[in-house]
C-alpha cells in the first residue's frame, strides 16, 4: 500500500504516518509548515518531508489512499490533484476506521476526560499483556506512539472527539468510528467556532449514540443531567451502562478505591469518575475488578492531565490541560479537596478560540471561585493570530465573576508575580493547552519559595 498524508505534521497525523510506516506501508506526507516534536519524530522514520510546502507533482496515480489533515485547505494544489485524479481520498479518523473496521473498536467520547480514560484502558490491557491497536491524543509511558494499527490486534481503542473530521469532511471525527464499546464523560460546550449554540454541541453526541454499532455499548457518565437527558431520549439499540463516582477514601492525600483499599496516584472525583468509565470498559473486554483494580494502581496519570512537575517541602506544582470550564472547574477542586490543609494558586491561560470569544467568556462564571489566588493570562499575540477583538481586564472580571482575581498579559510581569509569592503550605496550579506564557516550569519550580 502506498500512503500519502497532506498536513503531515499534525500531532494525530503524524503518529498516524509512524504507525502506517510501521505496519509495512510506503508512506509519504507534505506540510507547510513540521514544529517539534513532529518534525523529530518523523525524521527519526525517514518520514520528514524532504522541502516544505505543496507540491501537485507528489500526487501521483499509483498512490493508494490520501489522508487529508485538518490543518489542509479545501484549495490545497495535493488535494486538488488527488481529486482530479480519482484518488481515494480519507480524513484521518475515516482512515483509522478503513483499518479497524473487522476489529472490536471502543470510542471514548465526551467534552472532557477522553484522554485520560483511554489512557487508563491502554494501561490496563497493556498490564495484562492483551494484544489492541489504539489511537490516543497525548504521549503516553510505555508507549512509543500515539497511534498503533496492526492486521493482528483484535480490539483498538480510540480516544474520539467532536471536533471536524478533514476540511472537506465536516462530520465530527467520533461520528466514523461506529463504535463497539462507547463511552460518553459528559457535555459541556466547546469548539463555538464549529458549533455556534449549546443545542448544536448536544446534538453531535445524540448523533454519536445513533452511530453505534446495533446490540453495541454505550457506558455513560450518570453525573452529567445533560448527558443523562440525551441517553434517555435515544432509541438506538445499544445496552447503556450508567456511572457515577466509585466508593473512595482520601487519607494523607493518597486516594484509596473502596472496598479494596487500592492506593492511586490520581485524585479528584473526575479522574475517579475516568477510573469508574475505563473499568466498564474493560470488565466488557474481558478483565474483572480484581485485575483492573491490580493494574490502575501503578497509572500515573497522562501527560498535562494533571501532571506533576515538582513535589518541595509542603508544595506541589502541577500542570494540566484544562482550559474549558468544566474542566477548569473540576481541575481546581481536585486538587483543592485532595489537599485540605494547603493554600491553592491557580494560573489559567486563555488560549482556545471558543475561551477568547466574548460571548463564550462567560461561561467560566465562578469557574476558579475555589482558588485561594487565581490568575488568568492572555497572550496579547494570540488575538492578532486568531484574527479576534482583544478583551480587557475587566472583560475577564465581569464574566469569571471574580473581582479578587489577577489579569496577566505580560509574561515578564506573570512571571515575577509567581516567583513573589510564599508556596509554604501551597500548591501551585498551571493550566492551559498552550505554553503557559514560554515559561519554564522545571526552572520556575526550583525558584519557588517554600518555607
Amino acid at each position: 500500500m502506498r500512503i500519502h498524508l497532506i498536513a503531515v505534521g499534525g500531532a494525530a497525523m503524524h503518529n498516524l504516518a509512524i504507525a502506517l510506516h510501521k505496519k509495512g506501508f510506503e508512506v509519504s506526507g507534505s506540510d507547510d509548515v513540521v514544529y517539534e516534536p513532529s518534525k523529530s519524530r518523523l525524521d527519526k522514520y525517514g518520514l520528514l518531508p524532504a522541502e516544505m510546502g505543496w507540491d501537485e507533482n507528489r500526487i501521483t496515480p499509483d498512490i493508494d489512499a490520501i489522508i487529508l489533515g485538518m490543518h489542509a485547505r479545501i484549495d490545497n494544489p495535493e488535494l486538488l490533484k488527488a481529486q482530479e485524479l480519482g484518488l481515494k481520498i480519507y480524513s484521518y479518523p475515516a482512515y483509522i476506521y478503513e483499518q479497524s473496521k473487522d476489529k472490536i473498536r471502543v470510542v471514548i467520547g465526551g467534552s472532557h476526560g477522553k484522554t485520560t480514560i483511554t489512557s487508563m484502558i491502554l494501561h490496563v490491557l497493556n498490564y495484562h499483556q492483551k494484544d489492541f491497536d489504539y489511537l490516543v491524543g497525548a504521549q503516553l509511558a510505555g508507549f512509543d506512539t500515539m497511534v498503533k494499527i496492526t492486521d493482528t490486534a483484535p480490539i483498538m481503542v480510540i480516544e474520539g472527539d467532536e471536533y471536524l473530521a478533514s476540511p472537506i469532511d465536516r462530520r465530527p471525527k467520533f461520528h466514523l468510528y461506529h463504535a463497539n464499546i462507547a463511552v460518553i464523560s459528559g457535555i459541556a460546550w466547546d469548539h463555538i467556532n464549529v458549533f455556534p449554540t449549546f443545542a448544536d454541541y448536544v446534538e453531535q453526541f445524540a448523533k454519536f449514540i445513533e452511530t453505534i454499532t446495533p446490540k453495541g455499548t454505550l457506558i455513560y457518565c450518570e453525573v452529567d443531567e445533560e448527558l443523562n437527558q440525551t441517553v434517555l431520549k435515544s432509541t438506538a439499540d445499544v445496552e447503556k451502562i450508567p456511572y457515577g463516582v466509585p466508593a473512595h477514601e482520601v487519607r494523607n492525600g493518597v486516594t484509596y478505591l473502596l472496598p479494596q483499599q487500592t492506593p492511586l496516584n490520581v485524585f479528584g472525583d473526575h479522574n475517579l469518575m475516568n477510573l469508574n468509565a475505563a473499568k466498564q470498559v474493560c470488565a466488557k473486554l474481558g478483565i474483572a475488578e480484581e485485575g483492573f483494580n491490580e493494574a490502575i494502581a501503578s497509572f500515573a496519570g497522562a501527560a498535562k492531565r494533571l501532571e506533576l512537575v515538582a513535589a518541595v517541602n509542603q508544595t506541589n506544582i502541577y500542570k494540566d490541560f484544562a482550559h474549558s470550564p468544566s474542566k477548569l472547574k473540576a481541575t481546581i477542586h481536585a486538587v483543592k479537596t485532595q489537599f485540605t490543609d494547603r493554600r491553592l494558586v491557580a494560573l489559567m491561560e486563555l488560549h482556545t478560540f471558543s475561551s477568547l470569544n466574548k460571548q463564550f467568556l462567560k461561561e467560566y462564571s465562578g469557574a476558579m471561585k475555589d482558588a485561594d489566588v487565581a490568575m488568568v493570562y492572555i497572550d496579547a499575540k494570540t488575538f492578532e493570530q486568531k484574527k479576534m477583538q482583544p478583551l480587557t481586564e475587566a472583560d475577564i472580571k465581569e464574566a469569571f465573576e471574580d473581582d479578587k482575581l489577577l489579569f496577566f498579559d505580560d509574561p515578564t510581569k506573570l512571571e515575577t508575580y509567581l516567583k513573589s509569592l510564599n508556596y509554604h503550605q501551597t500548591n501551585l496550579l498551571l493550566m492551559s493547552s498552550g505554553t503557559y506564557a514560554g515559561l519554564d516550569l522545571p526552572k520556575l519550580a526550583s525558584e519557588l519559595k517554600t518555607n
